[in-house]
């Protein structure tokens, strides 16, 4: 049997990766999953499960992981530190792990005055640096982090986000370079527009060898409309999104194909970049472009290792 998820078994043999996201319902249908999962299978490497995204109430990542699971993907739990302290955190890892899930991202969670309940306390436990630290303790040294043994092993591929445009934008290269000590496997970025500003911060990634030792995957999220270019690049904080891709969306005929065109685009120019060793595709909501998207960018068929 072959070690590792395959989302690890795909980057470690140095191929080009492709990973993608799927939202849960507001509701209890698994076919919500099921569909999505179905559509998604065989065009990436694995999918990411959302873990109330935008602080709004959702099916679990850990159940919709499991669904997914069933259908033969191998499936990225999402674990935000808003909602869980780190006993909470850890026993859904153990759980996770026992019905076959083994890649999670490690991310601090929107705040909860954006969703649906914004008077919910929250937790924030552990930070995201903290709970990829957590995770590497328990895989590597099987311990809990109050030093306790776990029975059993705890087989973990474990990955963070990193947002390339946030301010100060020099600190973002320490900022990966802290994940990177904690114990990160692999990086998903935000959202990829302005592709000479992420090269500049893979310039310095690679100055400073990190691109040696963490997988880079470069986020790609397809625009179906003008308003929502003109959306992110006014008010979506770490996103940048250039003038002209606004201005080609607000000219376009066809505003879901010029999207589609203006990843594409992006995927090519982020395929030529060194230290990028694959793409992150969020389309939430439109999942039904990633195929698309995926055969279109010649990235199929997907590598079996």
């Amino acid at each position: 049997m072959k070690a590792g998820t395959n989302l690890e078994r795909v980057l470690e043999s140095g191929a080009f990766a492709v990973t993608a996201e799927v939202g849960p319902p507001k509701g209890t249908s698994p076919r919500v999953v099921e569909r999505k999962g179905e559509m998604l299978k065989g065009y990436a490497d694995a999918l990411n499960v959302t873990d109330n995204q935008t602080a709004i109430v959702r099916m679990s990542s850990f159940a919709s992981c499991v669904l997914l699971k069933h259908l033969g993907v191998d499936p990225v739990m999402q674990i935000v530190c808003r909602d869980r302290n780190r006993i909470a955190i850890q026993s859904d890892v153990l759980g996770a792990v026992a019905l076959g899930i083994g890649n999670f991202l490690c991310l601090s969670g929107d705040h909860q005055r954006f969703g649906n309940h914004p008077t919910a306390k929250n937790v924030f436990d552990l930070d995201s640096i903290q709970l990829i630290h957590t995770l590497r303790t328990m895989r590597d040294e099987g311990k809990f982090l109050c030093g306790e043994d776990i029975s059993g092993e705890v087989p973990l591929y474990i990955g963070a986000a990193e947002n390339p445009y946030a301010d100060p934008f020099e600190f973002r290269v320490t900022r990966l370079a802290k994940k990177i000590r904690a114990g990160v496997d692999f990086i998903q970025t935000q959202a990829v527009y302005d592709v000479p500003k992420f090269a500049r911060w893979m310039e310095m990634v690679a100055e400073r060898g990190l691109d040696q030792k963490v997988h880079i995957l470069a986020g790609v999220i397809p625009i179906r409309s003008a308003g929502m270019a003109r959306y992110m690049r006014d008010y979506v904080s770490g996103v940048s999104v250039p003038d002209e891709i606004v201005r080609r969306m607000e000219e376009a005929r066809e505003a879901k194909e010029e999207g589609i065109n203006i990843a594409l685009e992006t995927i090519e120019q982020l395929k030529e970049i060194p230290g990028v060793h694959g793409i992150h595709i969020m389309a939430v909501g439109w999942e039904d472009s990633v195929p698309l998207i995926v055969e279109r960018a010649g990235l199929l068929p997907r590598p079996i290792v």
